[in-house]
C-alpha cells in the first residue's frame, strides 16, 4: 500500500513540475484571410504586425552551408574587425573550433577590438571554467544567458537558442551553427560526414536593427549597451526588404510560429522546409497539409538516424502521418546529422535563422529569424536542398507504419515532453 501511495504521489509530483513548464500551454489556433502574396507591396507590413517584426533593408552577401566554409567565414570576419565584435550563441563545447574562436578573439581584442559575447548558460556548461577566465584575462567581455537563479528558478527554462554575430556594425552573420567540434561529424553517432547546416550573412541597414536586438539582450545579461554612430551606423544602402522577427519567449502566441504559418499560407506554387526537430504546432501542420491539397509541391528535409538527439528522432516520426497520408515528401538526411533551419516558398521567398520547429524554439526559446523575397539567395538555397535530397531517404506511408512497436511507444512517451526537448 506504501509503495502504491509513493507511486501515485511522484506522478503528481511530475505531472505538477510539467505544468509549471507549460507542457499543458493553450495553443492559439490561427485562423487567417485575404492573406497577401510576397510580391505584394503591403506583405512585408502585414508580416510585420502578425510576427511581432521588425522591417530593415539590406543586402545578402554569402550563403553557405558546408561547415568548413561556414567556420572560415566566421573566423576571417573576427580577424578583420577594427572596432566592434559582438557574438551571441546557444551552444558550445571544448575542441579544435572553440580554441580556434577564442584565440581569434583573444587576438582582436588585445588590438583594441571591443568583444562582447553571450553564451547561453545551458549550452555552453560543458566548457571548461579556465576558458572563460582566459578570455576574460585578455579582454573579451563574455555574459552568460540565463544562470540558474534561485529568485526565479522557471526562468531557467527560457533559453537563449539565437546565433548572431556582428562585425564592426558593417556585417551581420545570421545562422544555426554553435561552436562545437560536433558539427565535423560525431562517430559515436553513426556520422559519417560534418553536419548539414546553413548561414547568411548581411550588409546595409539591417545590420543596425541586429544590434540592437544584441544590444537588448546585453543589457539583460547585465553589460553596458553602447548606442554609439560607429554601431548604430546610417546606411541608404539595402536592396532587399527583410523581415527581421527576433522572438522572447516564453509566450502562447509566438511570433515565429505566426510567421511560419502565414509564410506557409501565402505559398503558391512550392514549400521546402529545412527543420531538424520537426514537431510543428496543430497549426502549421494544417497548413502544410492544405497547401499540399491545394497542389503545391511540399517537401520536408529532417533528421535521419544519425543524429544528436535519438529520442527527438522518435517523436519526430510519430507526427508524419498526417503529412504523408496528404502526399508530403519527407525527406531524412542520411550522412549526419541535419542542424539547418530554412524554409524556400515558391520562386524567390527565404526565411531562415535559429527557430527549429519544435514547442521549445516556438514558443520557450528567445530565437531569431529573418525572411525575404531575395532571388539571389533562393538560387544557392535550392542548391542547398536539391544537395540534401540526393543524400536523404524519403519516407513512405507504407514505410511508416511498419516501424518497431517500440518506436512507436518511445516516440508517443517523449512526445508528452515534447516543451522540454
Amino acid at each position: 500500500m506504501s509503495e502504491w501511495i509513493s507511486g501515485l504521489f511522484l506522478i503528481l509530483v511530475v505531472v505538477f513540475i510539467l505544468y509549471l513548464r507549460g507542457t499543458f500551454h493553450r495553443q492559439v489556433k490561427y485562423r487567417m484571410k485575404d492573406i497577401p502574396s510576397f510580391n505584394d507591396p503591403h506583405f512585408p507590413l502585414a508580416m510585420m504586425g502578425v510576427s511581432a517584426s521588425a522591417i530593415a533593408s539590406g543586402n545578402v552577401q554569402n550563403f553557405w552551408y558546408e561547415i568548413d566554409r561556414i567556420y572560415a567565414a566566421r573566423l576571417e570576419a573576427i580577424r578583420r574587425a577594427r572596432r566592434t565584435i559582438h557574438f551571441e550563441t546557444f551552444f558550445m563545447t571544448p575542441g579544435r573550433r572553440a580554441d580556434e574562436f577564442a584565440d581569434a578573439l583573444i587576438e582582436r581584442s588585445q588590438a583594441g577590438v571591443e568583444a562582447l559575447v553571450i553564451v547561453d548558460s545551458v549550452g555552453a556548461n560543458s566548457i571548461p571554467k579556465p576558458y572563460w577566465r582566459r578570455l576574460r584575462a585578455r579582454g573579451v567581455n563574455v555574459r552568460f544567458f540565463h544562470p540558474l537563479n534561485w529568485k526565479y528558478p522557471l526562468n531557467f527554462n527560457n533559453r537563449t537558442h539565437r546565433k548572431l554575430m556582428l562585425i564592426d556594425g558593417k556585417i551581420a552573420f545570421v545562422g544555426g551553427m554553435g561552436i562545437s567540434d560536433r558539427w565535423d561529424g560525431m562517430p559515436a553517432i553513426g556520422d559519417t560526414a560534418p553536419w548539414l547546416d546553413c548561414e547568411v550573412s548581411f550588409t546595409g541597414p539591417i545590420v543596425a536593427i541586429l544590434e540592437g536586438i544584441f544590444m537588448q539582450h546585453w543589457l539583460y545579461v547585465g553589460g553596458v549597451a553602447s548606442l554609439s554612430q560607429e554601431i548604430f551606423r546610417l546606411s541608404k544602402d539595402g536592396s532587399t526588404t527583410i523581415i527581421v522577427t527576433p522572438s522572447d519567449n516564453p509566450t502562447d502566441s509566438s511570433p515565429v510560429c505566426a510567421l511560419f504559418y502565414t509564410n506557409i499560407r501565402a505559398a503558391k506554387k512550392r514549400i521546402w522546409l529545412a527543420s531538424p526537430y520537426f514537431l510543428p504546432d496543430k497549426n502549421t501542420r494544417s497548413a502544410l497539409v492544405n497547401a499540399k491539397r491545394n497542389g503545391i509541391d511540399v517537401r520536408i528535409l529532417t533528421i535521419g538516424p544519425h543524429n544528436d538527439k535519438s529520442l527527438v528522432y522518435y517523436a519526430v516520426r510519430e507526427r508524419y502521418r498526417d503529412l504523408l497520408a496528404a502526399g508530403i515528401e519527407i525527406n531524412e538526411y542520411q550522412p549526419s546529422m541535419m542542424h539547418a533551419k530554412v524554409l524556400l516558398i515558391d520562386d524567390a521567398f527565404v526565411s531562415t535563422g535559429s527557430t527549429n520547429l519544435d514547442p521549445r524554439s516556438l514558443f520557450l526559446n528567445d530565437e531569431l529569424h529573418l525572411s525575404m523575397v531575395e532571388p539571389q539567395l533562393a538560387k544557392p538555397v535550392e542548391e542547398f536542398f536539391n544537395w540534401g535530397w540526393k543524400k536523404s531517404d524519403r519516407i513512405s506511408l507504407q514505410q511508416w507504419k511498419k516501424r518497431h512497436w517500440w518506436q512507436r511507444l518511445l516516440g508517443q512517451i517523449v512526445l508528452i515532453f515534447r516543451w522540454q526537448l
